[in-house]
C-alpha cells in the first residue's frame, strides 16, 4: 500500500488576497472559501475534485516566512501538499529516508508536517492527512499533473520515486529535454530537466487541469477576458490542450481534454 494517495492542494502565494482568489475562481470555476486570516497570513481554498488550491497573501509581520517566498521569485507555486491515510507511518518513513520530516501538528480537521526544504532541494513539500474530505463544487473537472523543474534529474527521481514512493509510469526525451512522470493518486508528478536552473533548487512550476471541453472552457475563459491559445493537440495522443497565457498569479497553466474512448 502506498502512504501517499495523492495531492491534497498546492499552495500559491499572492500579494493580494482578493485579486489571487478571483482569479483562481475564474480558472477553475468555482467558489472559494470564506478568506480567513491566521496570524497575518489570508487564505482560501477553491476545490476542485481532486485538487485544492489554496490561495494565501501576507497581511501582517507575522507572515516573514509568506513575505519571504513571494520575495524569492514572486508570486506562483510555494508549497505541494500530499494527501495520506496514515501520516504516523508516512512521517516515521520520511525519517527513515532522510528526509528531516518536522513533527507533526493539527489544524482544522487535518493533521500535517512539512519535509526539510534542504532535502527535499529547495521544493516545499507537506504532507496531510484529512479527517473529512474536501468537498468538490468545480466546473474544471480536477488536477491533470503538477510540475516540477529541477536541474538534477536523478536526484529527483530518487526523491519522488525512492523516498517519497512515487510511481514512475514514464522516462522519456521530448525535444531534447528528459522528462519523468510519476503517478500521484489519479494526478501526475511531472519532473523536467532545466539546466537554467543554476542554483541547486528544484523549483514547483506549473498546473495541468482537466476539463471536459476543451473548447468550451477555452470560450469561457476568453470571455472572462483571459488571454488564452488556440486549442491544440497535446503531447498525449488523443489529448487537445490550450495555454492560459496571463492571469494564473504566476503560475504557468495548461487545460487539457482528456481523448474520448475509442479516438
Amino acid at each position: 500500500m502506498r502512504l501517499i494517495t495523492g495531492f491534497d492542494h498546492t499552495v500559491i502565494a499572492v500579494r493580494d488576497i482578493a485579486a489571487g482568489v478571483a482569479t483562481y475562481e475564474t480558472l477553475i470555476g468555482a467558489k472559494a472559501s470564506a478568506i480567513e486570516t491566521r496570524d497575518d497570513v489570508a487564505s482560501a481554498l477553491v476545490v476542485t475534485r481532486n485538487h485544492a488550491v489554496e490561495i494565501m497573501a501576507p497581511t501582517g509581520p507575522g507572515a516573514a516566512r509568506l513575505s519571504a517566498a513571494l520575495d524569492d521569485g514572486g508570486e506562483g507555486i510555494k508549497s505541494l501538499v500530499f494527501a495520506t491515510s496514515d501520516i504516523e507511518k508516512l512521517r516515521a518513513r520520511c525519517e527513515r529516508v532522510g528526509l528531516d520530516p518536522e513533527a507533526i501538528t493539527e489544524r482544522a480537521g487535518a493533521r500535517s508536517f512539512r519535509a526539510s526544504t534542504a532535502r527535499t532541494h529547495g521544493a516545499r513539500l507537506f504532507f496531510m492527512q484529512r479527517d473529512e474530505p474536501l468537498q468538490a463544487n468545480a466546473g474544471v473537472v480536477g488536477l491533470d499533473h503538477a510540475v516540477i523543474r529541477t536541474s538534477d534529474i536523478e536526484r529527483a527521481a530518487a526523491l519522488y520515486g525512492a523516498r517519497l514512493g512515487l510511481d514512475m509510469r514514464l522516462d522519456r526525451e521530448v525535444m531534447g529535454r528528459r522528462l519523468m512522470f510519476f503517478r500521484c493518486g489519479d494526478a501526475i508528478a511531472e519532473v523536467i530537466h532545466d539546466d537554467t536552473l543554476t542554483d541547486g533548487r528544484d523549483k514547483l512550476w506549473g498546473l495541468s487541469w482537466r476539463v471536459a471541453n476543451a473548447d468550451a472552457e477555452r470560450a469561457r475563459l476568453a470571455e472572462a477576458g483571459l488571454n488564452v491559445s488556440d486549442v491544440r493537440a497535446g503531447m498525449k495522443p488523443g489529448t487537445r490542450v490550450f495555454t492560459v497565457r496571463d492571469q494564473t498569479c504566476g503560475v504557468p497553466t495548461l487545460m487539457i481534454e482528456q481523448g474520448r474512448k475509442g479516438d
